[in-house]
């Protein structure tokens, strides 16, 4: 476009609120981007529900752990929650607002691994060099073997995947058997000790809690 045209569309974004000038560094995002914030999370239906429940993990595990709940967005796992523990506890690269890969950590997994086969070899296909280097695997049969066994399993726990000693444990929030989330419990190795399997439980647990009230609120849509 021209660049008269261009200064127009500017000054547009800037008069609604979502650019602000900035003195010698051009524009940054504006205020209008917390409003819509805002009224994201008045509209949201699954993160009252969730937050209460990750309390609870919280309580009923160890509060040396963070609990987060994702979604998958576009390729990625997007960070819409988090609760911490009140106990030292290791600090996540999580918060609400990043997207990691669908192929590292518990959270990304646990979505994955819930994915149509369509929708899944698509994502393998498109990614397979990465896929190869994150998780060690030729082909798309040993890929969909391991993703499909933690469907099975219901949970899946990983160690060191995104950060150095931090372990992983996720369940799927799932509703109308469609996946919508996912709820993880991260902590350092040194707090999990040998408490996994009584950890793995209470995350299986605590997504099941948050699907059933979900599915019996009858507020969930499809995004």
């Amino acid at each position: 476009m021209s660049q008269s045209s261009a200064y127009r569309d500017v000054q547009e974004l800037c008069r609604a609120g979502f650019l602000d000038p900035v003195l010698g560094a051009g524009y940054v995002l504006g205020p209008a981007f917390i409003e819509y914030d805002r009224l994201l999370r008045q509209g949201d239906t699954l993160i009252p529900i969730a937050s209460r429940v990750m309390r609870g993990l919280l309580d009923g595990t160890t509060q040396r752990a963070t609990a987060i709940l994702c979604r998958r967005y576009r390729d990625t796992v997007m960070c819409v929650h988090q609760e911490h523990g009140t106990g030292p506890h290791p600090i996540t690269t999580y918060e609400r607002g990043v997207a990691m890969p669908l192929f590292a950590g518990a959270s990304s997994k646990v979505v994955l691994a819930h994915l149509e086969d369509r929708a899944l070899k698509r994502i393998y296909l498109d990614s397979e060099d990465t896929i190869r280097a994150r998780l060690g695997h030729g082909d798309w049969k040993a890929f969909k073997a391991e993703v499909r066994a933690i469907r099975k399993a219901g949970v899946v726990e990983t160690a060191s995947e995104v950060a150095a000693g931090r372990v992983g444990i996720a369940a799927p929030v799932v509703v109308n058997k469609q996946v919508i989330a996912g709820i993880s419990l991260v902590l350092g190795e040194d707090a999990l000790g040998s408490a996994s399997t009584a950890f793995q439980q209470a995350v299986i647990a605590a997504a099941r809690t948050i699907s059933d009230e979900i599915a019996q609120g009858d507020t969930w849509v499809a995004r």
